[in-house]
């Protein structure tokens, strides 16, 4: 067993990834340690630590952790060797602003947190929030593995390089992991070979949300000539309805990445849900019936705070030990990463982090999603070769946008989160009158979290 570890926790409160967290620290013997909650919603962060250690009490648990919670940022940074963040920007009242607003232009967003009218919101909400996390990481535990989970994600990597170039940090995203179990089944259905999406090799590239892949195999097997069987024998119809339409609002019949690797010839990784926010909104998201026609959902503001308070209730049931606590896989890496950044194995991975030269064409010193090699203290991205025509053209517009909103931070200036505003491919058929009066409306509906920005 490794020697006691500390993980700064911010965003303790979490309703989703601090308990999968719990849970993953609860099912691995080879680490101890502690784990600090730190979140502005205190009693959040309070009831997660109550619910950790009850975790540690069951006689499933092999990991020993103690959960505290921190009152300061500061406090929960000393001594520590990884620090998470997963946190939401503002609050759910400010997504609704940057989510619904362009609605009134005909603009559906069904995520609402990476690019579009609400990612570029999102990310100017964000970026002083993160000066602020990053400034005391450099302060306080300037060796940490810092660890982002929170979206917009390209943008949270890029702001803490950005504040702080010397750090050591990148993103995670699962995103990915079902495109692998889909190549799996395409390779079930051609041969009858069962294979779990870890032996699915893959070669990602782009950045995230917007991820593309041109390699796939299973031991000596080409996968990508069976994907594209499968893209035909899908394309038309999607997944089975009950695949998709009973996991509203997350699911996807999948359509729209079979069309996209029909366009491009690669496999979009990504989540449709996901992918058709970078797109022009002509292509899927022209109306609510060309949405349900390609067999995705929507995301209301409203659910996501209806089940925000549903998890709270559950957590107060499960402190008052009138519902069953349980100790169960998450299916994220962030245990393998860590166990690896530790010296105690290796592992490869797809990990949103710089562009040191494994995209060539792509900015170097941007954040892009590849695989990476994790070995004690060490993050090394594998290279991935050029990014295909295709999905290039779009990822260097987002790019440029990232660059922009960058300047607005760095000039106070919100001119230049109306530059990216204008050209995002979403909303950029619109008429500039129309995109001001957009912008306009969400800043004055976003306004007490943009006091930052003085020009």
């Amino acid at each position: 067993m490794h020697k006691p570890i500390k993980i700064s926790y911010i965003g303790g409160g979490s309703r989703q990834w601090a308990r999968n967290l719990m849970s993953d620290l609860a099912l691995e013997p080879d680490l101890t340690g502690t784990v600090i909650l730190y979140d502005i919603d205190y009693e959040a962060a309070v009831n997660n630590a109550i619910i950790g250690n009850m975790m540690m009490e069951l006689p499933e648990a092999k990991g020993k952790w103690n959960f505290i919670v921190a009152k300061t940022l500061e406090e929960s940074l000393v001594n520590a060797d990884f620090v998470f963040i997963s946190i939401l920007p503002a609050t759910f009242e400010e997504m609704k602003a940057y989510a619904h607003i362009p609605e009134k232009w005909g603009i559906y967003q069904t995520v609402g947190d990476t690019v579009g009218p609400a990612g570029i919101f999102r990310a100017l909400i964000m970026m002083p929030i993160y000066e602020e996390i990053v400034l005391a990481v450099k302060n306080i535990c300037p060796n940490a593995w810092v660890i982002n989970f929170t979206n917009p994600m390209t943008m949270c990597v890029q702001t803490l390089y950005h504040v702080f170039p010397e750090i050591k940090a990148f993103g995670n995203c699962h995103e990915v992991f079902h495109v692998q179990d889909i190549i799996a089944r395409a390779l079930k259905e051609k041969t009858g070979i069962v294979a779990s999406r870890k032996d699915i090799e893959i070669n990602p590239l782009g950045i995230n949300h917007f991820t593309w892949i041109n390699y796939a195999s299973y031991k000596d097997i080409d996968l990508m000539p069976i994907y594209k069987e499968f893209v035909e024998k899908y394309h038309k119809d999607g997944l089975g309805k009950d695949e998709w339409e009973t996991y509203y609002p997350f699911g996807s019949g999948e359509r729209v990445k079979f069309d996209l690797f029909k366009k491009s010839g690669v496999i979009a990784a990504a989540g449709d849900r996901h992918l058709v926010e970078f797109l022009p909104q002509s292509w899927y998201l022209k109306d609510k019936k060309t949405i349900h026609d390609w067999h995705f959902f929507l995301t209301p503001v409203n659910f996501r705070m209806k089940r925000k308070e549903e998890a709270n209730e559950t957590a107060l049931r499960i402190i008052r030990k009138e519902e069953k606590i349980k100790i169960e896989p998450s299916g994220e890496e962030g245990i393998l990463q860590l166990k690896a950044l530790l010296g105690l194995s290796s592992l490869l991975t797809n990990v949103n982090i710089i562009n040191k030269g494994q995209i060539p064409n792509l900015p170097l010193g941007h954040v892009v999603e590849t695989n990476a090699l994790f070995r004690r203290d060490e993050v090394r991205p594998i290279y991935s070769g050029p990014m295909p025509d295709f999905p290039l053209e779009f990822t260097r517009i987002h790019i440029q946008n990232h660059k922009f909103l960058l300047q607005a931070f760095d000039e106070n200036d919100l001119s230049y989160a109306r530059y990216a505003f204008h050209q995002d491919p979403l909303v950029k058929h619109l008429l500039p009158q129309d995109l001001d009066l957009m912008f306009d409306e969400i800043v004055e509906a976003t306004e007490p979290y943009l006091s930052y920005y003085k020009k």
